[in-house]
């Protein structure tokens, strides 16, 4: 396994709910350098990106805070996009989902270089298809799937220099359950691999990651994009959009453990940790003890 470079970015521009900016203290709290050091990782924490602040004011053109959420996903791309081409596995921080849209530009453009193929893992209890004219809020972190398929605001399509970001066939939704009425009918222009909670209860986790895993190879460059809001509330509340009946304590496990077991693992995003809304850290915690299985700790030698 690739040295792991901890990037913090501390915002919450892309969301209504507050307190998703202070994601990345709650997981360094939860001691995550030193999770992952004990499973023989090499861990750098480059501390936190520093942009602009949340003006919390409503959308404009049906989107919110475009020129700050515009600065934070630069930043992003820039030190993820640093931390691949110096043989690192960026883990980037968050901070709300808008910062996907950053970090998968970095993947792909380093993917381009490298000859590499991209897959992304979205895991997330939202589709995150909308766009300006669909969103009922204009909050960005249920934008940056339209965005890297290049159906968004233009610096936000834009951002890597290559648009679209990536192919819709390129990423591959996990644990989905809240999907706005118009979003329903994106999903299925776009042509998304979507893997929703009837899907999992169907047919098991296990089949569910076989199917998403399905072609990865040595050229396979595999982006985890881990929203916390994944997971049955019951077992996170610590998110801004919690939504019941989404993957247990056991089934969140395997799904990582099944991802490690690919060795394809090359960037990933944790994001959507609200604080705020969390129960004695207890979320950070859970997400720090999945983090382990996702990079290998196993209760016994395989």
């Amino acid at each position: 396994m690739k040295p792991v470079t901890l990037i913090g970015a501390p915002t919450d521009v892309g969301a209504s709910i507050r307190g998703a900016s202070m994601g990345p203290e709650a997981l360094r709290v939860a001691d995550i350098a030193g999770a992952l050091v004990r499973n023989g990782l090499d861990v750098t924490d480059l501390g936190n990106l520093v942009g602009p602040g949340n003006p919390n004011l409503p959308p404009t053109d049906g989107v919110r805070h475009l020129p700050e959420v515009v600065a934070w996903n630069r930043l992003v791309m820039d030190a993820a996009y640093q931390a691949l081409a110096t043989g690192q596995l960026p883990l980037l921080m968050g901070g709300d989902h808008c910062l996907a849209i950053g970090s998968v530009n970095a993947a792909a453009r380093y993917c381009r270089e490298q000859g590499k193929k991209l897959l992304v893992l979205w895991l997330d209890a939202h589709a995150d298809a909308n766009t300006g004219s669909t969103s009922p809020t204009g909050n960005t972190h249920g934008m940056p799937v339209a965005c890297l398929c290049g159906d968004g605001p233009a610096p936000l399509v834009s951002l890597g220099g290559v648009t679209p970001a990536t192919s819709p066939r390129n990423i591959r939704q996990i644990g989905i359950r809240s999907v706005d009425a118009e979003e329903k009918k994106r999903l299925r222009e776009l042509g998304l691999t979507v893997y929703d909670m009837r899907y999992i209860d169907e047919n098991g986790m296990r089949a569910t990651m076989e199917q998403a895993l399905a072609g990865i190879d040595a050229d396979t460059h595999l982006h985890v994009s881990f929203d916390v809001d994944f997971l049955d509330s019951q077992i996170a509340p610590g998110v801004g959009t919690a939504v019941r009946g989404g993957p247990t304590y056991r089934e969140a496990h395997l799904a990582l453990e099944m991802i490690e077991d690919t060795g394809a693992l090359s960037s990933i995003d944790v994001v959507e940790l609200n604080p705020a809304r969390d129960v004695h850290n207890q979320t950070a915690e859970l997400v720090v003890e999945l983090l382990e299985s996702l990079f290998g700790k196993s209760t016994l030698l395989r």
